[in-house]
């Protein structure tokens, strides 16, 4: 089992910085991609970042030159520098794992961090 636990949200006014971070515990050696998530009120959940065990990421188009991700594959850690940011990056922001055992992806999630951008 993997257990998540995000921390680092808050409140910042728009064009400010933030930085979540996110660390793993349990069978951490299988985990094979790490991600950020974030969920708005009245909004499905969406994709912010991954990145893969080896170092490739993908952005979404929307924090495409403001965020960067980046992990710590020996400690299970994963971090979203978050610049620049706007009142629409509001959200609940969730860590995710992927961790593979023979076949199988088990999906991994934290309990979320709040991250308010004012006006």
């Amino acid at each position: 089992q993997v257990q998540l636990v995000e921390s680092g949200g808050g409140l910042v006014q728009a064009g400010g910085s933030l930085r979540l971070s996110c660390a793993a515990s349990g069978t951490i050696s299988n985990i094979n991609t790490m991600g950020w998530y974030r969920q708005a009120p009245g909004k499905q959940r969406e994709l912010v970042a991954t990145v893969i065990r080896g170092g490739s990421t993908n952005y979404a188009d929307s924090v495409k030159g403001r965020f960067t991700i980046s992990s710590d594959n020996a400690e299970g850690t994963v971090y979203l520098q978050m610049d620049r940011l706007k009142p629409e990056d509001t959200a609940v922001y969730y860590c995710n794992a992927h961790r593979l055992v023979g076949y199988t992806t088990y999906i991994h999630w934290g309990q979320g961090t709040q991250v308010t951008v004012s006006s």
